[in-house]
């Protein structure tokens, strides 16, 4: 979503949005970085209980999410 508005409005240092643009903008922003974490934190707890590094849970992750694609 976050990049859906990034192109339908610009970025936001490129162009005055309207009020509810920006907090459109900043609302999904703010879901997205939270999604983020939340993901990177599940990434590195399911590398730690598993034995295996985190890159190697990261590399597997994007597989499948190449092949979901």
């Amino acid at each position: 979503m976050v990049e859906d508005l990034r192109t339908t409005y610009g970025p936001p240092a490129e162009r005055r949005m309207t009020g509810a643009q920006s907090g459109t903008y900043e609302t999904a922003l703010r879901a997205w970085r939270d999604l983020a974490r939340d993901v990177q934190t599940a990434v590195s707890e399911y590398a730690r209980e598993t034995g295996r590094s985190r890159a190697e849970v990261e590399a597997e992750v994007e597989r499948a999410a190449a092949e979901d694609a």
